[in-house]
């Protein structure tokens, strides 16, 4: 049951279409403003990595918007950066770094 996005070539934002089969007939519209001017995309994907090829690909620091989305690469930032200004890492941050590195997303910080 494939799902495909579109561009819409009225508004510029994105839409998603289901469908039953990949031979479905689709007729889609823009679900922001209703436009049938559409243009079919390359949907994004996700895939898994290692450890060490997050450390290959994004080395010490965060280098695009996008590295900030992985929970590894953002708990090794806090990490870093409370031992350089030599301050112990709160007990709630740890838990939320763990839990963030085994693939649960932690509530948000505004909780604490």
């Amino acid at each position: 049951m494939p799902i495909y996005e579109y561009t819409c070539d009225d508004c510029g934002r994105l839409t998603s279409v289901f469908t039953r089969t990949m031979s479905a007939k689709v007729d889609a519209t823009c679900s922001h403003c209703g436009s049938a001017k559409l243009s079919r995309v390359l949907s994004r994907f996700a895939y898994n990595q290692t450890e060490q090829q997050v450390l290959e690909r994004h080395g010490a620091e965060p280098q695009q918007l996008e590295d900030y989305k992985d929970p590894r690469q953002i708990g090794r930032w806090a990490e870093r950066k409370f031992d350089e200004y030599g301050m112990e890492l709160p007990d709630k941050a740890r838990e939320m770094i763990d839990a963030a590195r085994e693939g649960e997303f932690p509530s948000p910080a505004d909780e604490l």
